[in-house]
């Protein structure tokens, strides 16, 4: 997973077995590994453009229909593809995904990161406030609890990209337009995760909120950050496996869930797993079942 809203894409498959089934992963342009440093005359990025390009590269790759899995920005223009290009895209994973355009606390925060960037390059302040937007206090660390793998990682992984595309890429996220409306006209289905401690918790409820509920699902995950396929990959596995059972693509074996897990048989009744009934609200300790609990 890139900690700069990577895009993760699957396309068209027969089965989740490994045969038959591939993954296509798309950096922002100037993450890849060995980038070059982005010139002064090198168009700016926009959102559009970047949705766009999506659809340039599933045509290089002749691709069809493709299932898509993107995390807080990439989420936004995975997002705006498919409302773009609606017959491109099967279903959405979101992990802490964004709709609307940023709120001033927001586009501060990307300023100053914007100015640190353009200043001094990624430094350790740029890579501190990337991280608080990335990952919960309990894995960034504190004076006396060390910062986890995951987080000590991420911090490598920023050191080795490129200040200047990174700037470009994040001028082009704090352009973004509010894509609320278009959210009515998705005809994919749609599983959102969130983390409790994300900055993109309220977001990610308002996108749901938009959402037609029968094609859709919201899974709340507690002490997390934005960044929960890294953090807390664990609690995605359960709702992954039942969302991907609507398109006959996953069928887990009898031992496969626990029946203490609050998405087993035994806590929602058989009907809920219809692609119809994807309305529901989940936690990994707790189901929400539109007013009532479970």
């Amino acid at each position: 997973m890139s900690c700069f809203q990577g895009l993760f894409y699957c396309p068209e498959a027969f089965s989740l077995l490994l045969h038959n089934f591939c993954i296509y992963h798309i950096s922002p342009p100037g993450h890849e590994l060995g980038a070059a440093v982005a010139g002064p005359d090198d168009p700016l990025l926009c959102v559009d453009d970047l949705a766009d390009q999506i659809a340039e590269i599933l045509d290089y790759f002749r691709l069809g229909a493709v299932m898509c899995l993107g995390v807080t920005a990439g989420a936004y223009i995975l997002t705006l593809f498919a409302i773009k290009h609606s017959q491109r895209v099967m279903g959405l994973i979101l992990v802490s995904p964004l709709c609307k355009a940023p709120s001033w606390t927001e586009w501060l925060c990307n300023k100053v990161m914007s100015n640190l960037l353009y200043i001094c390059g990624i430094c350790g302040l740029a890579k501190e406030l990337l991280l608080m937007r990335y990952f919960s206090k309990e894995v960034r660390g504190s004076v006396d609890v060390p910062e986890s793998e995951i987080v000590q990682s991420c911090r490598r992984f920023l050191g080795e990209r490129q200040s200047p595309n990174v700037l470009r890429f994040l001028e082009a996220i704090n352009g973004r337009p509010d894509i609320t409306e278009g959210l009515r006209t998705l005809q994919c289905r749609s599983l959102i995760f969130v983390g409790e401690n994300s900055p993109f918790h309220y977001e990610a409820l308002h996108m749901t909120s938009k959402l037609d509920r029968r094609f859709s699902a919201l899974v709340e995950v507690q002490a997390c950050g934005s960044v929960i396929t890294e953090e807390q990959p664990e609690a995605m596995l359960i709702p992954l496996e039942y969302f991907l059972m609507g398109y006959g693509f996953y069928k887990p074996s009898q031992f496969s869930v626990s029946p203490r897990s609050p998405l087993s048989p035994t806590c929602i009744s058989p009907e809920l797993f219809s692609p119809e009934s994807m309305g529901l609200k989940l936690k990994p300790i707790k189901t929400r079942i539109q007013a009532e609990e479970v």
